[in-house]
């Protein structure tokens, strides 16, 4: 399916690796140029996609908890004659620990998840609004999770960080309308990523010795347990979603909420 999106470009963050990675493929895949902004640095990955896909792929390194570094790199880029039709946010991380119950963690657990997950993603709105309303054209699409909308209690600070994020983009949505700028989160459920071997391995430091399993005996059973498919969904499931949302197949699409979950979240 033609999705009308080359030519584009789309800004990506966490763009080196998981989620970011996919859906950076999935839009080159559709002739969409690329800006990737990731704090690990990116520069072999956007030579790999430039040569796999024959589309300009431009890297930029990225605290996207840094305010002024994003707005000074946005401007970089912007300055050299380029454009931004599509941000997509998918940087994020855990707190690291275990959180159940909650009073296992202590405040400072909360620091860096608000710091990234929450205050990461005002940054991106508040440097890239300002761009995309003068143009009157564009979308937002921002990763926030499962975890965002059934109390997560094995990583409070992520979960509570992700609900947020789906706050924050209903916001945005509503205020954006008039710009002709769709705002969407996607919510990935059970994805085999660094983060999600991060929630075992929390799990995993602190279980009692009788009580620990393997990464894959963990996965397997909270897989049968709390998805209705059964089955991992892939990052690729996820970008598919986002480049669709981001694409005028959707042009009625904004203010949503869509989980990419295997069925795990289901409201009646």
């Amino acid at each position: 399916m033609d999705l009308g999106l080359a030519g584009h470009t789309a800004l990506i963050t966490g763009g080196a690796n998981g989620i970011g990675l996919a859906t950076a493929k999935a839009f080159a895949a559709e002739g969409c140029r690329l800006l990737l902004w990731d704090l690990a640095t990116s520069v072999a990955v956007a030579e790999e996609l430039a040569d796999e896909f024959g589309v300009d792929v431009q890297s930029q390194q990225v605290d996207v908890a840094n305010f002024n570094q994003c707005q000074s790199q946005l401007a970089e880029f912007i300055g050299s004659g380029r454009s931004i039709q599509h941000v997509v946010h998918c940087a994020a991380v855990g707190s690291g620990k275990f959180g159940f119950p909650f009073t296992k963690l202590n405040p400072e657990d909360w620091r860096k998840p608000v710091e990234v997950n929450i205050l990461g993603m005002t940054n991106i709105a508040h440097v890239l609004t300002h761009y995309l309303t003068e143009q009157q054209v564009g979308t937002f699409v921002f990763v926030a999770s499962v975890a965002g909308q059934i109390g997560s209690q094995t990583d409070p600070p992520y979960s509570a960080s992700k609900a947020a994020n789906i706050n924050f983009a209903q916001c945005m949505a509503k205020d954006l309308a008039c710009y002709g700028i769709r705002v969407n989160t996607v919510c990935p459920g059970m994805v085999q990523t660094a983060l999600n071997r991060a929630v075992w391995q929390a799990w995993h430091n602190t279980a009692l010795e009788g009580d620990k399993q393997s990464y894959e005996e963990w996965a397997a059973r909270k897989l049968q347990s709390v998805v209705p498919l059964g089955r991992w969904q892939a990052c690729e499931d996820i970008a598919s979603m986002i480049v669709f949302l981001s694409s005028d197949r959707a042009m009625q699409v904004t203010g949503q909420t869509i989980n990419v979950d295997g069925g795990q979240v289901m409201h009646s």
